[in-house]
């Protein structure tokens, strides 16, 4: 390959890495997107008080594996394959409604305060171990002979919900 064309490669191959760095940078810094459900038009035309909704939806940010870890006796390292972590979030709702007064003067709205709560999840893993052991001093040098041993690592998720129930004066 010509000093030209590797140069170009490299060029185009830099752009394109710093494109996709550029355009994933906005959205991982956002923890949710709002979504709201326009019904501001739909109020003036039938002339009435419609509910109000809007949503979240959490962006899922992969995290870095932890990578194998090497054990004294042990020809294959811990955690052959490893566990994915990813972070991101329940999505979210926020709802507010009328009341035509059903439970009194004071009370003419109801709404529904979801967030959007943290999520974290790690996705299952691999931990197994050879049916060999590792060379042994005493036996000139070679390995001897043992059961092979396999572990599944449990996935795991963590997350807190919370919501808000209220009714009141134009809540």
């Amino acid at each position: 390959m010509k000093p030209t064309t590797r140069g170009t490669l490299a060029a185009a191959i830099t752009w394109v890495a710093t494109a996709a760095g550029a355009a994933a940078t906005p959205a991982a810094a956002v923890g949710t997107v709002p979504v709201p459900l326009p019904l501001g038009g739909a109020e003036k035309a039938l002339k009435m008080e419609l509910p109000e909704a809007t949503g979240q939806l959490p962006v899922p940010v992969p995290g870095s594996p932890e990578g194998p870890r090497y054990v004294e006796g042990r020809l294959i390292p811990e955690r052959a394959v490893p566990q994915l972590p990813v972070h991101g979030g329940l999505p979210g709702a926020d709802l507010r409604a009328p009341l035509p007064h059903l439970l009194g003067a004071g009370f003419d709205h109801f709404g529904v305060d979801a967030p959007a709560s943290d999520l974290r999840t790690l996705a299952p893993g691999v931990s197994a171990d050879a049916p060999l052991t590792s060379p042994n001093a005493d036996g000139f040098g070679l390995p001897e002979a043992k059961l092979p041993q396999v572990g599944v690592l449990a996935p795991l998720v963590q997350t807190v919900p919370a919501a808000d129930l209220g009714v009141g004066p134009g809540l």
